[in-house]
């Protein structure tokens, strides 16, 4: 595989590593860094993000950081265009990009585009909730298997959402979801993904990594004292990507005096596992990926040598 046509996609969990292999390679191999993470494009939010340092920013460029406010949004859409863009002046420049983070629905727009599905309609929407309060998601599930049975047939009877979105798909362009998204034209890259997935061996130990750096982050000045300085602001509220994001929702309510010290520590624990794990469920239907050890003491250097191998 020649240098010029490839990227290299550091996945992973949460508190898996991705930064430390990145540095690692960075040490190595002349690259740039494309973050892939929803939360680190957002601008004074540096300690629930576990932000890379300054000095460790410094060390290689990094790319899709701080480029937004946090009343701002940021789509998959985005994303794609801006990583197509960066990764092709990285190459240009005659380094490797890597593309490093654990925002999985980031690095499937990237790998297989995006659908042109129509966008949620607010009114069709309010209904459809009436309807799953009214008559139950079950009854919502039967009826989208009378007009895309074979949607229906890929979702739970009890997954609202997905249900939810696929009858309102229906119902604005008359034609079944599964059968546009057959249409759709199929994604090709103007290069390679070498795709490396840092996954642990032991989810308990990945689970005690996760609660260390969750009480590092509540040491002050920390977590709290960054959420009280984006309250203070006025313009901000919970209903935004950015504070919705895991452990700034939790500290805010906190902050609201929904509960106490402890339970802001259990509920930001518990919200960050569950992100880990939709993270590893992501990465486990990509059967082409590379998987390393998080937990093993030479990870980054498994991911640098999988790379070398690949030059």
């Amino acid at each position: 595989m020649e240098n010029n046509s490839m990227a290299v996609a550091i996945m992973g969990p949460t508190a898996s590593g991705k930064t430390a292999a990145a540095l690692h390679i960075a040490r190595h191999i002349p690259c740039e860094i494309i973050s892939v993470d929803s939360a680190l494009v957002y601008r004074g939010m540096d300690i629930g993000t576990a932000k890379p340092t300054p000095d460790e920013r410094a060390a290689v460029p990094h790319h899709l950081i701080d480029i937004l406010d946090p009343i701002e949004s940021y789509s998959a859409m985005q994303f794609r265009q801006d990583a197509l863009r960066m990764v092709a002046e990285i190459q240009a420049r005659g380094k490797l990009p890597l593309l490093v983070g654990g925002t999985m629905l980031y690095f499937k727009a990237l790998r297989d585009g995006l659908d042109d599905l129509p966008q949620a309609d607010a009114a069709l929407r309010a209904q459809l909730d009436a309807e799953a309060g009214a008559l139950g998601t079950p009854a919502l599930h039967a009826r989208l298997a009378t007009v895309d049975p074979i949607t229906a047939a890929r979702l739970k009877p009890n997954d609202s959402q997905r249900i939810q979105r696929a009858l309102e798909i229906f119902l604005l362009t008359g034609k079944p979801m599964s059968e546009l998204l057959a249409k759709a034209p199929k994604n090709e890259l103007p290069f390679t993904i070498l795709p490396i997935a840092l996954e642990p061996s032991d989810r308990s130990v990945l689970h005690a990594r996760i609660a260390a750096r969750f009480d590092a982050m509540l040491e002050s000045p920390g977590l709290i004292e960054e959420v009280k300085s984006l309250r203070a602001r006025g313009d901000l509220h919970l209903e935004l990507p950015s504070m919705r994001c895991v452990g700034y929702r939790q500290t805010w309510e906190y902050l609201d005096g929904a509960y106490d010290l402890l339970t802001l520590r259990e509920k930001g624990i518990a919200a960050t596992r569950q992100l880990a794990k939709r993270q590893l469920t992501w990465l486990r239907s990509m059967p082409e990926r590379i998987v390393i050890d998080c937990l093993s003491p030479n990870a980054a250097n498994l991911v640098f040598q999988e790379i070398l191998q690949r030059r």
